[in-house]
């Protein structure tokens, strides 16, 4: 781990290499799982507000789920995450495109209807944050569906931290980004 402000980042976020592949992975990481997408505690305002922009954006069993369970739920573990179609693995608000899928709240954004582009989790996979009441620790979530992204980011040697930069800035700001860049040219890492 190497320490960045107040933020622990797992070495690997810097070694290995990464750029998603929608081509080949069709967005599996937004119908595969055990639950939706984790959401922080002042996403789900946004979510509520933001959900009649999004809603013509989504397919009918999407909206037939937050119609029913709302715009967040509880998954089993506790925590607070989107709601998945029919309880399954599809989270509510995955529309499709060509075969790949596609967020309707970036959709929303991408159309210049909300000024969120989707949940920080969704934007900074594959990094997942795990919360500590004074800091932050990032660590590379490592899954099957992502080896074509995985040998993807080899070929074009883009480590994941690069690959995610827009993320990490929205999450942590431009100066802690800056740091990080620093801490990875670091010969010890």
């Amino acid at each position: 781990m190497i320490e960045v402000s107040d933020v622990l980042v797992n070495e690997e976020i810097i070694k290995e290499q990464f750029v998603c592949n929608l081509n080949r992975c069709k967005g599996a990481c937004c119908v595969e799982g055990d639950s939706g997408a984790p959401l922080d505690q002042h996403e789900l305002t946004i979510l509520k507000e933001i959900y009649p922009e999004v809603k013509p954006f989504m397919t009918a069993k999407g909206i037939e789920t937050i119609e029913s369970t709302g715009t967040h739920v509880v998954d089993e573990d506790g925590d607070l995450t989107t709601p998945c179609v029919d309880g399954n693995k599809e989270c509510a608000y995955v529309t499709w495109e060509n075969g790949i899928t596609k967020c309707a709240i970036e959709i929303a954004y991408q159309k210049g209807l909300i000024h969120w582009k989707k949940p920080i989790s969704c934007h900074l996979y594959p990094i997942r944050i795990t919360k500590y009441p004074e800091f932050d620790v990032l660590n590379y979530d490592r899954w099957h569906i992502c080896h074509d992204a995985c040998s993807y980011g080899r070929e074009l040697k883009v480590p994941v931290y690069s690959f995610l930069k827009e993320p990490l800035i929205r999450k942590y700001g431009e100066e802690w980004y800056k740091e990080l860049e620093e801490a990875a040219k670091s010969p010890d890492i």
